[in-house]
């Protein structure tokens, strides 16, 4: 078995091809459970392979706890999800495999592979994957323990090191870029379009600036509703968004919409009625929100995940002396998850070792039974039940001892030697 995890993220792929392969949280389980079905064939013996997925706007990855004869299927079936062809893909992805997978796995949840050094949403998005994989049945044994020390040295990066100090987050980077373009932001007014975690986010953002007026709309109301009752904002339907456009200055969007909800038809109307006054806009959802020709429009502002790339990477640049603290945690993380998965594959052995010992002894204890049910001496029963045993542990040694020749005998014996003349660390005098 090996664990291996193919993927593309911001730093691999534009954002349209990323868009192809973003899954929504209540996907990621019928797609695992597809995942699962479509490749087990592939393994051998059929064995089921176990599976988690992570879909952010920045990246999605799948992760693989199998054999290494899954991994060409994976590419395939991936490409054919995102209806592109597998080179095509794999111009974009990455693979990687055994203590490759695990170090990325851990840099991913430690904020060393976002595009803002260090975040913290990265690990709750991480461990809400988990959670679906595992609710659909496709975690696992092996990639349980991946994950869960994936948390653990993120957990030690983060309290042991400064690379989350002073991040600029998503949101912030948004009020920023907002500012740059009002004087004032005390006197706009703001839309967000979705009520998920990153909208929560940038909304806390700018009502710390005070702005004129701010709206949530949300094909859920009444979600969009709670939102806007923490901000002190107001609540609108998403089907009354093309007709109240205009009134805003600055539209923030992230959905899970798989099809643009704002188009470049309803952005024109609305700098219409502005009399071309100039909108702000951010999309950061992954696929779009907005559609890309909007961006080509004179007085329109549009930034996406992408563009805010720039912006967040000076402040990682502050923290780069943290990255190597960091990614010595993360190396001992690893080499510890690799000598756990190496004896993972001494586990069947030593079940059926076990299983053997215990049949032995179940045999020679019924044996020794009737031999002391016919009266016979308890210490000659001791005696035999313990010939017994030690010939049956020893059979199959002595056996292979004496089938062997030349070095194979040499190489046999040490072998044998080392496991079965070990030197006791106490005095048998003690027993």
């Amino acid at each position: 078995m090996t664990v291996f995890a193919l993927g593309l993220n911001h730093n691999s792929a534009p954002l349209d091809l990323r868009g192809r392969f973003a899954f929504s949280l209540e996907q990621l389980a019928p797609t695992l459970l597809g995942f699962r079905d479509q490749v087990q064939a592939h393994a051998p013996r059929k064995a089921t392979p176990e599976a988690a997925m992570l879909s952010t706007c920045n990246r999605t990855e799948l992760y693989v706890a199998g054999s290494p004869a899954l991994v060409q299927p994976t590419v395939a079936w991936l490409a054919e999800v995102g209806g592109v062809g597998s080179s095509a893909l794999m111009d974009h992805a990455y693979v990687m495999e055994g203590s490759a997978a695990a170090r990325h796995a851990f840099r991913v949840a430690s904020g060393l592979d976002s595009m803002v050094l260090g975040e913290p949403q990265i690990l709750g998005q991480m461990k809400q994957a988990v959670r679906e994989a595992d609710q659909a049945g496709t975690l696992g044994t092996t990639l349980h323990q991946l994950f869960q020390r994936s948390f653990s040295v993120a957990k030690e990066v983060r309290s042991s090191t400064e690379i989350g100090a002073h991040s600029i987050s998503m949101a912030a980077a948004s009020v920023r870029l907002a500012a740059q373009l009002f004087e004032d932001l005390s006197a706009i007014k703001v839309l967000y379009v979705g009520a998920g975690e990153m909208i929560e986010l940038v909304a806390t953002h700018f009502a710390a600036k005070n702005p004129k007026a701010m709206a949530v709309a949300n094909r859920t109301l009444e979600r969009g509703e709670k939102l806007a009752g923490h901000l002190g904002a107001e609540a609108m339907r998403l089907s009354d968004l093309p007709d109240r456009l205009h009134e805003f200055d600055a539209v923030i969007s992230c959905t899970a919409s798989s099809l643009p909800l704002i188009g470049l038809g309803a952005v024109e109307r609305a700098l219409k009625k502005r009399k071309r006054k100039p909108m702000f806009m951010v999309d950061l959802a992954v696929p779009r929100d907005i559609e890309q020709e909007v961006a080509q429009l004179d007085d329109v502002y549009l930034y996406t995940v992408d563009d805010l790339a720039q912006l967040v990477q000076s402040a990682g640049e502050k923290r780069q002396a943290a990255v190597e603290q960091a990614e010595a945690i993360i190396e001992n993380g690893v080499q510890s998850f690799v000598h756990w998965l190496g004896q993972r594959h001494t586990v069947p052995l030593i079940q059926a070792l076990n299983a053997q010992a215990d049949d032995w002894r179940a045999l020679e204890i019924q044996r020794a039974r009737k031999l002391l049910a016919r009266g016979e001496d308890v210490e000659a029963v001791l005696e035999a039940l313990s010939r017994g045993l030690t010939q049956k542990m020893l059979h199959g040694t002595l056996a292979e001892l004496h089938a062997a020749d030349g070095e194979q005998r040499v190489a046999l014996a040490h072998t044998v030697s080392r496991l079965f003349l070990r030197k006791s660390t106490r005095d048998p005098a003690e027993h």
